[in-house]
């Protein structure tokens, strides 16, 4: 039997990343973070403590066998740990990369309580990334069924609720407005932070599973939700559009020539390949001097592509401070090590013009923090008489989203006052047979969040459509004669299956 580990026993130290030299990086779009090697890992791995309670799995959104996956690559069971993620995880690499595990599993480790949390996303990544290098895939045996689903969306939403309803034997389409699959983690995330190539692979393992990619479709104007339940056969609908209408301040200027939002300067790169310009004839006139207002992921990731398409100067833009910044304290770290100047307490007032209407400058005034407010942050206050200006001739606003009308205007789905779809506790819309999750219900969340919706939804979806859901073992018994049919339950009539002479 092995000895216990304890908090003195294991190495003291968080294993680091290997990463590209600031220098190097800010003049390409590779990964930063080059992944652990199998030293790093196996090091890495005995840091974890095997908790009995296991508070990693609780502050999981899709409840991973953390300490299960992490004894497997202890015991150099690679493929054991794949599979263990993979039970509830269908996109290891993706989540190991940009999901803030430091908020969640990694928060709440005990070991983190007197040294530095276990890696646990560095360790899911160097398992994803041994999959797609080793050609891994678990595709179980599926036996088909006579329902037919719709996915809106091929976001993380979209995809792991795609991914259970395929397995559960459905004849399952996922519809993407874009050109290409894979929603905010296509067009969101540079590939510094995200290659588009493991997300290609992670979406080719879906394929596998029957599930059709129908691209350039956008649902809403080519045809809508109701049309999908009665005119095309759809037995059930999911909506996971994600929520990606830009939010502007309202302030004066923000019509001029070089003010854009984040979305959009990240859709031109990323998706539409702008930063591999005249190879791909995506237009886009990179800044000298950028300016980007917030301080979250996004506004992170806007700040660096600028870096890396040329600019001179890149200013953050944030009326607190560091604390408050909601962006991970990492990609604060790789921007401020890439150049990124920071204007914190600072708040646009104005954006100025020139003869030509192209933006020239940005006024601002100093800001203090004051009480809390409803988030639980304090709010900024203005400094009297402390505007100055920032000379600036591209203006990027990421200071939030909100979700896409097109749904909301163009079926009766009940929206709440933010705009957002409405669901019950099941994710069910006011719609029957639709359901929806991820940011288009919740708004802005992480990648994880988003497939843990997925997921709840299509146990719901399920249980609508009457199949047998392979996580649960039993349901309950019933004594409702009504409920049954031949002495079967109706909930089993997916599962239990009648062949007539």
């Amino acid at each position: 039997m092995a000895k216990k580990k304890t908090i003195r026993s294991i190495p003291q130290a968080r294993t680091p990343m290997p990463e590209q030299t600031p220098e190097a990086r800010v003049k390409n779009f590779e990964e930063v973070a080059c992944g652990y090697r199998l030293e790093d890992a196996l090091l890495e791995a005995e840091r974890c403590l095997d908790c009995a309670d296991e508070p990693c799995v609780r502050g999981c959104p899709v409840s991973i066998d953390i300490p299960g996956f992490i004894r497997k690559i202890s015991g150099k069971n690679f493929h054991g740990a794949y599979d263990v993620i993979t039970d509830t995880n269908l996109l290891p690499s993706v989540c190991g990369r940009v999901c803030p595990q430091e908020n969640q599993c990694e928060g709440v480790c005990t070991v983190g309580e007197s040294l530095e949390p276990v890696a646990i996303g560095r360790l899911e990544r160097f398992v994803g990334d041994m999959a797609i290098a080793e050609g891994w895939a678990n595709i179980p045996y599926i036996e088909s069924n006579r329902f037919k689903v719709g996915i809106v969306g091929s976001g993380p939403a979209g995809m792991a609720c795609a991914a259970d309803m395929a397995k559960a034997g459905c004849d399952v389409t996922v519809f993407e407005a874009f050109h290409e699959p894979g929603g905010v983690l296509k067009y969101g995330i540079p590939d510094f932070r995200l290659p588009n190539s493991v997300v290609d692979v992670e979406i080719e393992k879906l394929t596998r599973l029957g599930i059709r990619f129908q691209n350039n479709t956008l649902v809403g104007r080519l045809f809508t939700v109701e049309q999908m339940l009665t005119e095309m056969g759809y037995d059930a609908v999911f909506v996971g559009t994600g929520a990606g209408y830009p939010s502007f301040m309202g302030i004066p200027g923000e019509s001029l020539n070089g003010v854009l939002s984040a979305n959009e300067l990240l859709t031109r790169c990323n998706l539409m390949r702008a930063r591999d310009f005249p190879k791909f004839d995506t237009p886009l006139q990179p800044g000298k001097r950028v300016a980007v207002i917030g301080a979250g992921n996004t506004a992170m990731d806007a700040m660096r592509v600028s870096l890396r398409l040329g600019a001179e100067k890149v200013y953050c833009v944030y009326r607190r401070t560091a604390n408050e910044a909601p962006a991970r304290a990492e990609e604060i770290h790789h921007a401020g090590q890439e150049g990124v100047e920071f204007h914190w307490l600072t708040s646009p007032l104005e954006l100025l013009g020139d003869e030509g209407k192209n933006v020239r400058a940005m006024r601002c005034e100093r800001m203090e923090l004051g009480e809390p407010d409803a988030s639980g942050r304090r709010r900024p206050v203005a400094v009297p008489d402390s505007a100055f200006e920032i000379e600036t001739d591209m203006v990027v606003f990421a200071i939030g989203t909100n979700a896409n009308p097109i749904l909301g205007q163009t079926s009766g789905l009940a929206l709440d006052k933010r705009g957002y779809i409405a669901t019950d506790e099941n994710l069910a819309t006011s719609i029957a047979g639709v359901y929806a999750g991820g940011d288009i219900v919740t708004g802005a969340a992480t990648v994880i969040q988003a497939m843990g919706a997925g997921r709840r939804a299509a146990r719901a979806m399920k249980i609508y459509l009457g199949l047998r859901d392979t996580e649960v073992a039993y349901l309950p018994e019933s004594t409702d004669a009504a409920d049954q049919l031949f002495g079967i339950s109706r909930r089993e009539r997916g599962f239990a299956r009648v062949h007539l002479a």
